[in-house]
């Protein structure tokens, strides 16, 4: 893939800015919604900032040479609950979420080590391009159940969450965004091509409000594709400093008032809740890496090296749940632009970075994001996710498929990822993605042998 800017590259500030934004978008709407799913008062708003201080904690270790954003974790979502689950008092609770992310960050801390001692090498035996390939293509297809129920919902949600607005005008206006970044990265110019993700969200955002305004005109809600809600809040009970600057509430303040109430056994069934899917999401830090890796044509995992990807993400992820609550995971999102856009430069994830941390105070940008319908995101992400998988295939398009064992190693990966394969022990799921790339391991492992057909 030839990039317009390679990793080094500095880019002028005006379109360093443009690019900082169109990452933020591509990255946001998955970092701010983890909060919101685990409830007890979690801002969004910190974790944005702690995905923020992650990505510049991974840039830092990763000495500016691996162009990717860390955002909020989904692997972790049941710990995150089993913290809340078990805890005595709200204030444990986070102070638990913090504690859980210092485990897991450690076991990354600990497979560092490991790495630096031992080398790469035996990663790549045991992940070659047979394995890791369709892992990554799995990472893409197993998110295309969310682009694709995103993009027919939108506007008001019924009590139980239910979209209120029509699929078929939802779709539309996702249609319209997928066409527009289409449209752009294929035939703009210059910016067109660049941003393609700005322009399709501000298309689809704007035929959301037209519809909208219709069905504000006529009374029907099934066209009300755009809910003014985030708005609304900014000036509920009048505008006021809050209404365009507010500080988040970041998890270690809460977490302060925890430490009374803490024992032994809570930091057991924390440390039981997050050190075994640190090993799963390992797996993944694996594939998201090697896929930049095929992206930008620089093996990440021997230059800056492995283990300083594990360091960057997993101290990245302690200081992100410091501030946030949520540990951080590198974002197929961001790779995905990265693809897209054949925008590289690591100074673009930089100041998306400050990007992040400077809009998490700001109330009326969190509130635009907030308001964006899903079904303009899902035409983003239809696109996004595709090129994660796309991207994943094409390490496999010089195996030699020709031959069983590898048509084997492929397979399998393939029906357990699209299949949704998970292995659940009490609090610990082993995701579909994980579990995919553990069989096809294991199938390699065993038909490595195989005599030549």
């Amino acid at each position: 893939m030839k990039l317009i800017y390679q990793v080094e590259d500095r880019v002028k500030f005006g379109p360093l800015l443009v690019f900082a934004i169109q990452q933020l978008l591509a990255i946001m709407t998955a970092t701010l919604v983890v909060p919101i799913i685990i409830g007890n008062g979690m801002s969004s708003a910190a974790a944005l900032f702690g995905a923020g201080c992650g990505t510049l904690v991974y840039i830092l270790f990763t000495n500016r040479k691996s162009p990717v954003f860390l955002g909020s974790s989904f692997a972790f979502i049941g710990s995150m609950s089993a913290a809340f689950a078990g805890s005595a008092t709200v204030a444990v609770g986070y102070l638990g979420l913090i504690i859980g992310a210092i485990f897991a960050g450690l076991v990354y801390v600990v497979i560092a080590l490991i790495v630096k001692a031992a080398g790469v090498n035996w990663i790549n035996k045991l992940m070659p391009s047979v394995v890791i390939g369709p892992t990554v293509a799995i990472i893409g297809l197993s998110l295309a159940g969310n682009a694709v129920g995103d993009i027919t919902s939108g506007g008001l949600k019924t009590a139980e969450g239910a979209s209120v607005a029509s699929p078929h005008v939802a779709l539309i206006c996702g249609l319209v965004t997928l066409a527009v970044t289409m449209i752009c990265s294929a035939y703009g110019k210059k910016s067109g091509k660049l941003i393609p993700f700005i322009y399709g969200i501000l298309a689809g955002y704007a035929v959301s409000l037209v519809f909208t305004g219709i069905g504000n005109a006529t009374g029907s809600d099934a066209l009300k594709v755009v809910d003014f809600a985030p708005f609304a809040a900014l000036v509920d009970g009048g505008v006021s400093l809050k209404t365009f600057i507010s500080a988040p509430s970041f998890t270690f303040f809460t977490a302060l008032g925890g430490f009374t109430d803490i024992d032994g056994g809570y930091i057991g069934t924390i440390a039981v809740a997050y050190i075994p899917v640190a090993f799963v999401v390992f797996a993944e830090h694996i594939a998201d890496h090697k896929n930049i890796s095929s992206i930008i044509e620089r093996d990440l995992l021997k230059e800056p090296g492995l283990h300083r990807t594990l360091l960057g993400d997993g101290i990245g992820s302690m200081v992100g749940a410091f501030f946030g609550g949520c540990p951080n995971t590198t974002y197929g999102e961001s790779i995905g632009c990265v693809a897209i856009t054949k925008n590289a430069s690591v100074y673009t994830i930089i100041a998306a970075a400050f990007g992040a941390i400077i809009i998490s105070f700001l109330s009326p940008f969190i509130a635009f994001v907030n308001s964006i319908p899903s079904c303009v995101m899902g035409g983003v992400c239809m696109a996004l996710y595709g090129f994660i998988a796309v991207s994943g295939l094409k390490m496999v398009q010089n195996i030699d498929l020709n031959k069983n064992k590898n048509l084997f190693v492929v397979s399998i990966i393939l029906i357990a990822g699209i299949g949704g394969l998970t292995v659940s022990f009490g609090a610990v799921t082993i995701t579909s993605v994980a579990a995919a790339l553990i069989l096809g391991i294991l199938a390699n492992l065993m038909l490595k042998d195989a005599p030549e057909e």
